[in-house]
C-alpha cells in the first residue's frame, strides 16, 4: 500500500494510505486533506484540486492528457512544470510513498 504525503501550504505533511487504483484526489478526499476542494468530483472538469508532484515521483506517472493540460491552464496557483490535476493521478502501486506539494490556493 502506498501512503501518499499531501505537504500542506503551512508547512505541515498529511500522510494519508492509497487503497490500489485510488486517484491522489480520492485519497486526499478520504483523508479530508486541506486545499484540496475536488468540487466536480473528478471529472478533470474544475482544477480545484491542482497539486505540484514532487520532483522524485514525476517520472512514475503518465504525463498529462491534453484536456488535462487545458484545465490546469486555468489554475489559480501558479502553474509550475510539475502541476496535475490530482483527479488524474493514479496512485502507483509499487513505490511506498508518493509525494504532492498543495498550492496555496485553489480558486
Amino acid at each position: 500500500m502506498t501512503e501518499v504525503i499531501f505537504h500542506l501550504p503551512d508547512g505541515s505533511a498529511r500522510s494519508v494510505a492509497a487503497k490500489s487504483g485510488q486517484t491522489v484526489m480520492q485519497v486526499a478526499v478520504q483523508g479530508n486533506v486541506r486545499g484540496i476542494d475536488a468540487e466536480c468530483g473528478g471529472a478533470c472538469a474544475c482544477a480545484t484540486c491542482h497539486v505540484y508532484v514532487e520532483p522524485e515521483y514525476v517520472g512514475l506517472i503518465p504525463p498529462a492528457s491534453e484536456e488535462e493540460s487545458e484545465m490546469l491552464d486555468g489554475v489559480a496557483a501558479e502553474r509550475r512544470p510539475n502541476s496535475r490535476l490530482a483527479c488524474q493521478i493514479t496512485v502507483p502501486d509499487d513505490v511506498e510513498t508518493f509525494g504532492v506539494d498543495v498550492p496555496e490556493c485553489q480558486f
